[in-house]
């Protein structure tokens, strides 16, 4: 028995280790977080199996028979039923191949870390997380001299991803932080975090920052009930928006804004937007099947568009997730997707005041910097959402384990 609890230690501790370098991973290898998640949710995994396989069972499987389960298995089972209409089912089977893993890893993580962390876990992450900001200002500040001594890819936005990263991990790990009364900690992580996305070249973490202090302020002035209204709104507003964004912006964008965003590719951005847009409208039922942005200019859908708007289909995908998923799944698609996002929200409603402010900053930085963004199905992408949960997590799992302790009849006694 004790080398059976001795090796499920040591399996949690590795566990803990792997998941607190995934911002630093990201910043070395800028596609690697859903293999330190990957690793991360085996370690964890092998852990809970050898030590309560049922109870390993019951937090995997409990969740999804909740609405918001039931409803995120019938979004994915829709993304499959889509392989039916897709020209190329090839190309829908890599992409799932490469997003269904991750996404496998990110839950399991997120059900099986918070609450088997050692002590210590959320400092150590602390440390990691403010190395893997200072690597990428010192890289920044060097002009790249790291990427260069490494081989990799010689250009600024090589950061932008490790970038969205840092700001995804540096709000859930600030909570946890603020939570277990490490204010020192938390306030580094801030410092070094804002330091690490103002310095980056990534107008999308710059985006989500934003989008997430706004929500945070209004989660501190404003009842719960209107945070999350608002946070309700902006949700349903990007979804119903997005087929439309980009005519919307082509009409009203004024061309000094343009000139003001140019490193950020605003009239490019806008051209795309409205491509896929105009691809939305010519197929707005079951869309093209999933994962097909990458060759989206020979779907059908896209036959019968001018020329000039066919050929920004190219590029691979929108830069808005939410119009990903309208063009290659079509309303059906988008009305489960908005189904699944209100019910997270539902879900955050009952959480504690500290956890819900978190949790609603969390969903604003993400909502804006995937509307704006990357693929929908990116790997790293999802696998940077499960890390930063397992610190939300985390906070929950402790603040229960503290009142429980309280509550003890010998704590009653004292």
């Amino acid at each position: 028995m004790a080398r059976t609890t001795g090796a499920v230690g040591a399996l949690h501790g590795l566990g803990a280790i792997v998941l607190a370098a995934v911002p630093l991973a990201m910043v070395l290898a800028n596609r690697s977080s859903p293999a330190v998640v990957g690793l991360a949710a085996l370690l964890f995994l092998a852990a809970g199996l050898i030590e309560d396989r049922r109870a390993v069972v019951a937090a995997v499987a409990s969740p999804l028979r909740s609405p918001l389960g039931l409803c995120a298995l019938a979004f994915l089972a829709w993304c499959g039923l889509s392989f039916a209409w897709s020209p190329f089912p090839a190309l829908s089977l890599r992409t799932a191949s490469e997003f269904l893993p991750t996404l496998l890893a990110a839950y399991l993580v997120a059900r099986l870390a918070p609450g088997r962390l050692p002590a210590g876990t959320a400092t150590l992450a602390a440390g990691m997380f403010g190395l893997a900001c200072l690597v990428v200002v010192a890289d920044l500040a060097s002009d790249l001299a790291l990427r260069r001594l490494l081989g990799g890819r010689i250009a600024y936005f090589v950061h932008n991803r490790p970038a969205m990263t840092i700001l995804l991990v540096g709000i859930t790990l600030t909570g946890l932080l603020l939570a277990q009364g490490r204010r020192w900690w938390a306030l580094a992580v801030v410092g070094l975090g804002l330091t690490a996305i103002l310095r980056s070249v990534s107008g999308a973490a710059s985006l989500g920052l934003l989008a997430g202090l706004a929500m945070l302020a209004v989660t501190r002035l404003a009842p719960a009930r209107v945070a999350l209204g608002l946070a309700g709104a902006g949700l349903c507003l990007a979804v119903a928006l997005a087929p439309i964004e980009g005519e919307i912006l082509h009409r009203l964008m004024p061309e000094a804004a343009h000139d003001r965003l140019v490193q950020s590719s605003s009239r490019a951005r806008v051209a795309i937007a409205r491509s896929f847009g105009a691809a939305v409208a010519a197929d707005p039922w079951t869309g093209a099947g999933f994962g097909t942005s990458a060759r989206f200019a020979d779907v059908p859908a896209a036959q019968g568009l001018e020329p000039d708007l066919r050929a920004m289909l190219a590029v691979g995908h929108p830069h808005n997730s939410f119009l990903q998923v309208w063009a290659e799944l079509g309303i059906v698609g988008a009305a489960l997707a908005s189904a699944v996002l209100l019910l997270t929200l539902r879900g955050i409603a009952g959480l504690p005041p500290p956890d819900m402010a978190v949790a609603l900053t969390l969903v604003a930085a993400a909502s804006a910097i995937a509307f704006v963004e990357h693929g929908a199905w990116q790997p790293w992408w999802t696998a940077g959402l499960g890390a930063a949960v397992v610190w939300l997590r985390e906070t929950g799992t402790g603040q229960a384990a503290s009142a429980s302790t309280r509550l003890r009849p010998e704590s009653l006694a004292r």
